[in-house]
């Protein structure tokens, strides 16, 4: 990866032109294809399988009139009068028949009807005229919503008497998030932290502007993919929201290697390719955690939810190909005004950093260190235990719109069950008396605990379906409603019983409830997959049991915290008019899996960035203690800046973000804001510190077992370093070779090995196999520099294993011809175990010759590599001038 990274920044800078326009392009297509023909979002959320929602669709097709979305115009008269009067019935009746005679609408229903029940309040002051539609929300016309309103007004004239009349319903909903100038805010705070951090315009600016280019062509592919997909109005605004802050990070961590290796003196281009190559492998990583964990949305089962998990996935994907393209090309035209300036020398010590006084405080006492982070994280969890999950409605909705006046006036007068009225739908096909079979039902429900009314039980017009509309005590979104909804489900074998008929409970506030539900339930895979996750990339990319161990409870030590945060703000209303939430009580369903996948990816990126510079210090020194304060004083200034601006863009997404988006960008901001500082900068140097050595290593059979993931371009510093070494074209350059056995014992150690093309080399001892399979590609976890064919060893194995021809002459029947045959396909090394058990003469002769002519078929050289228990017993069969070399290990190896 790390090398074609490379390879990628090097074109990029080179290309910088024609990948800046392609880019300007890309944007400009994708958002003048979304202008043209984007259909807009749909907001039903819909769970195909559920009671809920079957029964929904069975409605559309036998009651289409109660199917659809629905209006409201709710008429309230002054304190101490009536609204049953004969001025207001007739002004009702009138809006009646209007209302009727629009296109959109199925059915009205008049208050003061001969068959309504409950329309009018219990104070006789309000009456509410409830308005079906035959279409779905994403289908109401501006110009139905606008004949609504006409007519609220007229009916308010009419009433007279100081009446008033409010027209809202899911029909006027207008849940559609909406960017303000206060997001823009955290884009101001990205920019004042790159400014500090770079002392550079140019620097400051470049991670905003391409960060800015990726969200515009996400958004652009996305309202384009409504062509053949519903999209929900969240999920663009999810997309905004991660999109900026990822793709600002992700710039910037390319923007600070490269200056960093500006600084040492490095070539711009060669700098932009070495960039992208190391910090560009730790974006893909972090990247590639965060889109799977999106996709991972999938595992509820719910469609919007999955829609809205790619559309997310979307952006980050284009954040990272922005980061590994764009980024590149325009720190070429940067060239070297990048170039930080070279400080100047003063004579006074420079004072201890911040970061070296945090990570000293951190490490002073781990134990306690641990202790106190782990108890107090636990403690601002505890809240999310109370965390109520529902979806939004006009009781979430901004004060002062039509629809979350109409909803509040109803809840006042009619009490707030009203605003999420439940339908039981009967099959009474069967029945003979299919009114009084409804009505009989409808009796048998109106006794239930939690039913404040049942104003409606009617058949449809063809009499083999019968709804019983039911008014629940208490709101929506409250835990009373949903225990009337599994109570009323509870019913069904009573009514099959006693009437012979199977019922169901559907309408939009059991499909909440049901929604709310699955989410519930799929937290737990979907946390089984993300821990689980976690623990093999981080094993993969830091050779360790506990980093990842360490690394997986500090993420959920932070999804806690953040669960218990949103809790206490939005659930429990503490701090609520502070941060202008207008709606407490619940939040919604898909809060916690978004949180968890975006979160862990970002926990991810988090860790990598910090425990790599710890881990590649241990490495070169062996000081675990050393390595915690070194790593840690490196890493800290970007894994802060990078925290911050993150931790600033959500944040800007609260004060005046929908009710859908702020509880969401609110737990992001609080869960980035505990990962990076207190479990990233302080647990685990703290935890690192307890466990000292016993932190970095990975069981020798797991290690062996386990992919190699290079997150930060390790393997590409070593070829680079290795590039002109050794200085002549040889087959075989080693220097320092080491590999242990599965108890840390030597298998060979100190090998150095300068094998000419066309050479043959003569290993004998006891770890002289494991050295020959090291030599063909076949065993990858030893230490020191190893050029094989010009391929640097291990990162370039696969490659070099179609170059390499292996002979077990042990058992063979013809190895010489094995040998041919290598030969035929020009194999560039021909190693061969145990030559010494090739003993009949013929077959002797033949290898001896093969040996002696050391071509291919086209006439290129190759070498020869051979293992023998005594080189003596092979000296007429290798050439005289064969290198010997002698293997021994310290003591017996053993290697599985």
């Amino acid at each position: 990866m790390s090398s074609f990274l490379y390879r990628l920044g090097r074109a990029a800078a080179r290309a910088r032109v024609l990948v800046v326009a392609l880019w300007v392009v890309v944007l400009a297509a994708a958002g003048g294809a979304a202008l043209l023909v984007n259909q807009g979002t749909d907001d039903t959320f819909a769970i195909p399988g559920s009671e809920s929602q079957d029964a929904l669709d069975h409605l559309k097709r036998v009651f289409p009139e109660v199917s659809g979305t629905s209006a409201q115009l709710v008429l309230v008269v002054p304190a101490g009068a009536k609204a049953d009067t004969p001025v207001i019935r007739a002004a009702v009746g009138q809006a009646v028949t209007r209302l009727g005679k629009l296109d959109q609408v199925a059915t009205v229903v008049d208050p003061f009807g001969d068959n309504v029940q409950g329309a009018v309040s219990g104070d006789g002051r309000a009456a509410l005229i409830a308005v079906p539609l035959k279409v779905q929300l994403a289908e109401v016309t501006p110009a139905t919503k606008t004949q609504l309103a006409a007519i609220g007004h007229d009916l308010q004239t009419a009433a007279g008497g100081g009446a008033s009349v409010h027209v809202g319903g899911d029909a006027l909903s207008n849940r559609v998030p909406k960017l303000s100038p206060t997001e823009g805010i955290g884009l101001v705070i990205a920019l004042l932290v790159l400014v500090l951090m770079f002392r550079s315009l140019i620097a400051a600016v470049m991670p905003l502007v391409t960060a800015i280019l990726g969200v515009g062509v996400s958004m652009g592919l996305i309202y384009l993919a409504t062509l053949v997909t519903p999209i929900s109005s969240t999920a663009p605004m999810l997309a905004v929201m991660i999109g900026l802050a990822v793709g600002i990070d992700y710039a910037l961590f390319l923007l600070s290697r490269h200056r960093d290796q500006l600084a040492e003196g490095l070539d711009v281009e060669e700098s932009v390719a070495r960039a992208t190559a190391t910090a560009g492998s730790a974006v893909i990583f972090a990247g590639l955690t965060v889109v799977i964990a999106l996709l991972g949305l999938a595992v509820a089962g719910i469609p919007f939810l999955t829609t809205m998990g790619v559309a997310a996935a979307l952006g980050v994907a284009l954040a990272v190909g922005v980061a590994v393209t764009l980024v590149p090309a325009l720190l070429a035209f940067a060239g070297h005004r990048l170039r930080p300036r070279a400080p100047r020398k003063r004579k006074r010590r420079p004072k201890p950093r911040i970061a070296r006084w945090w990570v000293r405080t951190a490490t002073k006492a781990p134990l306690v260190t641990v202790i106190v982070i782990v108890a107090g994280l636990a403690v601002c969890a505890v809240p999310a235990l109370g965390l109520r999950l529902a979806l939004p409605d006009n009781g979430t909705e901004e004060h002062g719109s039509p629809a979350r006046d109409t909803y509040d006036v109803v809840a006042e007068h009619f009490g707030p069950g009203y605003n999420g009225p439940l339908i039981v739908t009967a099959d009474i096909i069967t029945s003979t008396d299919p009114v009084g079979l409804v009505n009989r039902i409808a009796g048998d429900i109106r006794r239930l605990p939690g039913v404040a009314s049942v104003p409606l039980a009617t058949p449809n017009p063809k009499g083999d379906t019968g709804i019983i509309q039911v008014v629940p005590a208490t709101a929506p979104d409250s835990a009373e409603t949903g225990d009337l909804v599994a109570r009323l489900r509870g019913q069904e074998p009573h009514f099959l019983d006693a009437y012979g008929t199977r019922t169901a409970v559907t309408g939009i506030t059991a499909v909440g409830i049901d929604v709310s539900a699955q989410l519930g339930s799929a937290l737990l895979p979907f946390g089984i997959l993300v821990v689980g996750l976690s623990l093999v990339l981080l094993a993969m990319v830091f050779r360790s049991i506990w980093v990842p161990v360490k690394a997986t409870a500090g993420y959920l030590l932070s999804v806690g915290a953040a669960f218990g945060a949103t809790s206490f703000v939005f659930v429990q209303g503490h701090f609520a008019g502070v941060l202008n939430v207008t709606h407490t009580g619940s939040v919604i369903s898909f809060l916690p899996i978004i949180l968890m996948g975006v979160l862990f990816g970002l926990a991810m990126d988090y860790e990598v960035f910090l425990v790599s510079r710890i881990r590649e210090d241990y490495v070169h020194h062996g000081d675990p203690h050393h390595a915690i304060e070194s790593g840690f004083v490196s890493a800290s200034r970007v894994v802060v800046a990078a925290a911050v601006i993150m931790f600033a863009v959500f944040a800007a997404f609260v004060p005046e973000g929908s009710a859908t988006i702020k509880p969401i960008a609110f737990s992001l901001a609080v869960g980035v804001f505990v990962d990076a500082f207190v479990v990233r900068m302080t647990l685990v140097p703290a935890v690192l510190a307890l466990l000292g050595r016993r932190a970095w290593g990975l069981p020798p059979s797991v290690d062996r077992r386990l992919p190699v993931f290079d997150a930060e371009g390790d393997a590409l510093v070593h070829e680079l370093r290795l590039a002109e070494w050794p200085g002549v074209d040889e087959a075989i350059s080693a220097r320092g070779l080491r590999l242990e056995d599965d108890r840390g014992r030597p298998v060979y150690n100190d090998i150095d090995i300068h094998l000419p093309r066309g050479g043959t080399l003569v290993l004998h001892g006891a770890g002289s196999t494991a050295l020959l399979h090291t030599l063909a590609g076949r065993v990858t976890k030893f230490t020191g520099d190893l050029k094989v064919l010009g391929r640097v060893l291990p990162q370039h194995t696969h490659a070099l294993r179609r170059e390499v021809a292996v002979v077990a002459c042990r058992g063979a029947a013809d190895p010489a011809r094995q040998v041919a045959e290598a030969l035929a396909t020009d194999a560039g090394l021909v190693v061969l175990d145990d030559v010494d058990l090739v003993l009949r003469t013929d077959l002797r002769n033949h290898l001896r010759r093969l040996l002696a002519e050391p071509r291919t078929r086209s006439g290129g050289p190759v070498s020869f590599v051979v293992t023998c228990q005594d080189p003596d017993r092979i000296a007429d069969l290798v050439p005289a001038a064969a290198t010997r070399l002698p293997v021994r290990s310290a003591q017996p190896a053993e290697v599985r």
